[in-house]
């Protein structure tokens, strides 16, 4: 798995690094076949009362990219939202990828061939 985390207007300090490593074992303890990880950290100065902090995600797994992003005061309520977002998504995605062994809906009714009236 290659792993990138950058900052924007932002240095991205051990501290940082190791809370996003720490988030995302989450991810990677739900899903396996992750490719690559790229993380931007972002500190927007809209005003000199309001600042927004922003944390974005790109994750390629085999077959899907997946983006997520996510604004808060805090970078690290932040990472937090990203990651719980990111962890939905590849949930949804392993599911989808296993749940190709349904049945149609003409087995279901029972009904062999017949068409549905």
């Amino acid at each position: 798995m290659n792993l990138t985390i950058s900052g924007h207007h932002l240095e991205v300090t051990p501290a940082l690094r190791e809370y996003v490593l720490t988030k995302l074992d989450r991810v990677t303890r739900h899903f396996d076949q992750v490719v690559d990880v790229s993380v931007l950290l972002t500190v927007e100065k809209l005003k000199e009362k309001e600042r927004r902090q922003k944390a974005e995600v790109n994750l390629h797994v085999k077959g899907k990219d997946i983006f997520c992003e996510t604004s808060h005061e805090d970078l690290y309520a932040a990472i937090d939202e990203l990651m719980d977002k990111l962890d939905r998504q590849v949930v949804k995605h392993k599911d989808r990828l296993q749940d190709h062994h349904h049945q149609s809906p003409k087995r279901l009714n029972g009904d062999l061939g017949e068409p549905l009236s």
